[in-house]
This record gives C-alpha cells, structure tokens and sequence, in this order.
C-alpha cells in the first residue's frame, strides 16, 4: 500500500467516523426535545415571543421565511398568519405534528419538515427571512448552523433570532444543570452563546448588515412559585427531563439539582411574584 493510499483510507475512516458521531449526537438532541411537553411551554409560557420576532422581522405578504429548530410553530403560524409562505423546519418530528394540528386549528396553511439546523436541506439564497425562536441556539456546532442561516437566505434577505442570555434565567438554568449532566462531546457550545451579541456578530461575520440587537424581558406571571416552575421543567422541558433521567441510579445527586433549581428561581422571582426571561433579540440583512 502507497502513503497516499494509507492516508486517503484513514482520512475516509477519520470522516466516516466524525460523520456516525454526529448522528448519533443528533438522535440524542431529537430525544431529548420529543421528551414531556414542550409544545406546553411554547404554548402556555413563551407565546408571545413569536410575535415578537414575526414584527422584528417585518414578515408580511409575499415573504419566503425559513423557520429554523421551529418547535410546534411559535413564530412560523403567526408568520404564516401575516400571508407569508412559510416552512418550519425542526430535528424532532414530534414537535411538528402538534404544530400541525395548531396551524389547522388557526385557520393558517404552511409547510413542515424535518430537517438539521447545521444541515438545512434547502438550495442557496431560497428564502427572503430566516427566522428562529429560542430554538437554532440548541444547535451543537454555532458556526455551522449560523453558515447555514446565511447560505439559505437570500442577499437582502433578513435574518431574526430570539435566544436566551446567558446571564438571564434561562441562561442560568443550564448553567446551574451543567455539574449535573455528562459533558458535552468536543466542539459542542452552550446554548446560551447565542445570547451573547458579540458571539452572534462573530458566527455571521461581514456575510450580513445593518446589524440590531437588543436585551428585553419577557414577563413570566404563573407558575413563580418556585416549586410549582421546577417540577413543571421536569414535566414538560426535554433538557430538564434528561438531567434529571441521569441522576435516577443517584437520588443524592438528584435532590442536590433540585435544590438548585429551587434556590435559581427563588433568586429570579419578584416580589410581585413574577419571573422576567431575559432574551437576545437580533436581526440583521445578508449582503
């Protein structure tokens, strides 16, 4: 065998290898989120976010949009529902059937399909907005989701994301679960990266323009009783879910995170008893 030969056979195995990885970490993430009920917490606790990123948008009639990690549809039926054709697009299959079901019962008619954040199955420069609510932030590899955001959408095209902050109560919630789940494989970035303005500015680079950010609030006014929020999360949330489905062999370690997470929400709630959810908002223009 030719030192060419050798090496081209290690570089397939070597690509072979990165590729079964990746897969194997996606169908982790697709379980992960088809766990309890998140279309509950789209539903009942984070609604109006879509419409804020379908207004920050300026989705109307005759709009192309990409929804991406679009859940059960929070932004992609009210963007739909401006006149936009629209496509939601989501790793976890479970999330679009009930989105389905909500674009029936609202009367509004777009397309779902299932696809990688950091693999979108659609041609270059396909859409004129690209959107995604608290949902492409779980993409494991930033660069490449962000690669992707851009490659979609057309030049003059927008692009709009909400994510959660790192210092926010989200944020917070991941980083007070993170002691308490296996480590992320290599090249796997925290979420909440993608509330920080700076890491966003720095995945798309000079690919886009006429760049906006802002931190708003978004106000959480039931379930602030800190135990009620924290079996809800256990309930409903995929990520709390597998946190907690971890430590079922160690009910030390398990009573410990939920003494956390107690402690975080007593620590964001008001005296009002209310919970404000700090949240990036970005839009920017591709050139």
């Amino acid at each position: 065998m030719t030192t060419t030969q050798s090496t081209t056979q290690s570089t397939t195995r070597s690509n072979g290898d990165a590729a079964a990885a990746d897969t194997a970490l996606k169908a982790r993430h697709r379980a992960m989120w088809a766990l309890g009920d998140y279309h509950a917490v789209a539903t009942e606790i984070i609604p109006d976010l879509g419409p804020v990123l379908v207004e920050a948008a300026h989705l109307g009639p005759g709009d192309h949009v990409l929804d991406v990690a679009a859940g059960s549809g929070n932004v992609a039926i009210p963007a739909a529902a401006t006149g936009a054709r629209v496509i939601a697009s989501d790793l976890t299959p479970e999330l679009l059937d009930q989105g389905r079901l909500d674009a029936e019962a609202a009367g509004v008619s777009l397309d779902w399909q299932v696809g990688d954040a950091e693999h979108l199955p659609f041609d270059d420069n396909s859409f004129d907005a690209v959107t995604s609510c608290v949902g492409v932030m779980f993409a494991p590899h930033h660069q490449q989701a962000a690669d992707e955001l851009v490659r979609v959408c057309r030049p003059g095209g927008r692009i709009a994301l909400i994510a959660w902050t790192p210092t926010g109560f989200i944020g917070q919630m991941f980083a007070t679960m993170k002691p308490f789940v296996a480590p992320a494989p290599a090249g796997v970035q925290p979420p909440p990266l993608w509330g920080d303005i700076e890491h966003v500015r720095a995945l798309l680079g000079d690919r886009v323009t006429e760049v906006r950010a802002s931190q708003q609030l978004l106000r959480v006014d039931r379930l602030a009783e800190p135990a009620t929020l924290v079996d809800y999360f256990r309930t409903n949330y995929g990520p709390t879910i597998a946190a907690f489905r971890g430590l079922e062999d160690d009910p030390e370690r398990s009573e410990e995170l939920h003494g956390a997470l107690l402690d975080l929400v007593t620590r964001f709630r008001s005296p009002e008893g209310t919970l404000d959810w700090e949240y990036l908002l970005v839009t920017a223009t591709v050139a």
